[in-house]
């Protein structure tokens, strides 16, 4: 299994490239975007933002591609905020509703609105990444803060845990794309609900404090 999700990581990128050079000849092909949309919401009942960081194919695309050319600086904490994103969140749900009920009944239409969705905010995220870090759009992506809060009412699930031999070397915080403080969490699980379980702090970790535990979220 762990070997699958690997060779996902690093390869599922190339979906997202499919995607938009097949989306040139047939919109209709577009509407499979959907997937991207539902599945981080569904993922995160049991997982959290899991989706985000392992399974996502633009997220993969950012930590492949994006991140080689990224300025790797941490976004600023406004992008973060609740506020900001939910007025992103609204903005955008309410342009994707209202274009797909417009174009209710062609399906040509429906798969421009899914296109124009996933090619516009996939060129801001690289521009971001130009002055930010590689996943600076992950901090306030519309299916992303779905998720977020979605990921605060899961139970008993597998989550990251960082233990008390951390050291607090602040290596895992240099790690993070999203900019979280895992050393915080020491002697407990990292519940942070923005967390996307990339497991970049964990492989970066000097003392292997950090990995995964399936224990009860209280």
């Amino acid at each position: 299994m762990e070997k699958s999700l690997k060779l996902w990581k690093r390869y599922s990128f190339t979906l997202l490239i499919a995607f938009i050079v097949l989306g040139m000849f047939d919109l209709r092909f577009a509407v499979v975007a959907a997937v991207c949309m539902i599945a981080p919401i569904i993922v995160s009942i049991y997982k959290g933002r899991f989706w985000c960081g392992n399974l996502c194919p633009r997220g993969n695309f950012y930590d492949n591609v994006v991140s080689k050319f990224s300025n790797k600086r941490i976004p600023p904490k406004f992008l973060k905020s609740y506020y900001f994103r939910a007025i992103i969140l609204t903005v955008m749900m309410s342009v994707f509703t209202s274009g797909v009920y417009k174009n209710w009944g062609d399906l040509y239409g429906i798969g421009m609105v899914f296109y124009r969705l996933i090619v516009v905010t996939t060129i801001i995220g690289i521009a971001l990444s130009l002055v930010y870090n590689h996943r600076t759009w992950c901090n306030f992506c519309p299916m992303g803060t779905l998720a977020s809060i979605t990921g605060k009412f899961r139970k008993s699930k597998k989550v990251l845990h960082v233990s008390s031999s951390c050291v607090s070397c602040k290596i895992c915080e240099k790690k993070c794309p999203i900019g979280l403080v895992p050393y915080d969490y020491k002697g407990d699980i990292l519940s942070h609900p923005d967390c996307i379980q990339c497991g970049k702090c964990a492989t970066a970790c000097p003392k292997k404090a950090i990995g995964y535990n399936k224990i009860t979220i209280k």
